[in-house]
């Protein structure tokens, strides 16, 4: 487009101009993805080789492999000799025995059905899960009538026993240990539950369970952190992590027994002084150099 022909869309007014202006923004999208998808196309393209695509191998671009740091020890692949090995024992009580009678004879074939048994020496036992279902206890409270003055006393539900329908000890203890254990996200860890023993159970719910779990663990924490304070050696360090769509860090200190995870949204030494376990540290700290460190 040339100056006169801007000047003469000028001159047209206001709207002439925002609608030439709006048209430029449309067309620069619009190549702009046609430019993305064809860089994408491209890297995809870049991307193959003779691992992940039917390329032969003398097609690939040389690339410097890792070499692992391992070294050979000279023993035979698997368990060594002397290791205790961890297999399947038989049980002296299981918790059922099923006999499998023969039903006819060997030699003749003659019916065996009212001849007499006797257990043959030989045994087998299977390890296996009982159907998954969830128990439900049902809770009610009783009224007595006292003798003497004749007023009538209603017993009271449990502390752990909220009103309605809820979820015992332990479902919460088993959820708790799939998220926050094994890190499996709260929404497939509800998932799985329901999958399991079918009935729902909301991120709402895990949600409560972990902040109860929290509460419970107060004290634990503050031993945790004691015995971190009290350590000849220390170590130091943080990352980062989102909450909520919002960037934090993640701060760690532990020694080779303990172990103390504290989230704050700041990386430095608001962070350590709030957390309250460097600030009284007197040993030998092992860190990266942070400057928060340092203070």
């Amino acid at each position: 487009m040339t100056r006169e022909q801007i000047k003469a869309i000028y001159d047209l007014g206001p709207e002439a101009v925002i609608e030439l202006v709006e048209r430029l923004i449309e067309e620069q999208q619009r190549e702009l993805a046609r430019l993305n998808e064809r860089v994408k196309e491209l890297e995809d393209r870049l991307a193959l080789n003779s691992r992940n695509s039917s390329q032969p191998p003398s097609s690939d671009r040389f690339v410097k492999k890792t070499q692992s740091l391992r070294q050979r020890s000279g023993k035979k692949p698997g368990g060594q000799a002397g290791h205790p090995g961890r297999t399947l024992g038989f049980v002296d009580t299981p918790d059922r025995v099923l006999v499998h009678d023969p039903v006819t004879c060997a030699r003749c074939g003659g019916p065996l059905a009212e001849a007499r048994a006797g257990l043959s020496p030989e045994r087998r036992q299977v390890f296996d899960l009982p159907p998954l279902k969830l128990e439900v206890t049902e809770h009610r409270v009783s009224e007595k009538e006292c003798r003497q003055c004749q007023q009538t006393t209603r017993g009271a539900f449990p502390e752990s026993v909220p009103s309605g329908a809820s979820y015992g000890a332990g479902v919460r203890s088993f959820v708790l240990y799939l998220n926050h254990y094994h890190f499996i996200p709260s929404r497939r860890s509800c998932e799985l539950f329901e999958d399991l023993f079918g009935q729902p159970l909301s991120e709402a719910t895990l949600q409560s369970a972990s902040e109860c779990g929290a509460e419970a663990l107060a004290e634990i924490e503050i031993v945790i952190k004691q015995a971190i304070v009290s350590a000849g050696v220390g170590h130091f360090d943080e990352t980062g992590m989102y909450v909520e769509g919002r960037r934090g860090w993640l701060h760690v200190a532990s020694t080779e027994q303990w172990t103390h995870y504290g989230y704050h949204q700041k990386r430095g030494s608001q962070a350590t002084q709030e957390i309250g376990i460097l600030p009284k540290f007197t040993g030998r700290a092992c860190h990266d150099g942070l400057s928060a460190y340092m203070t």
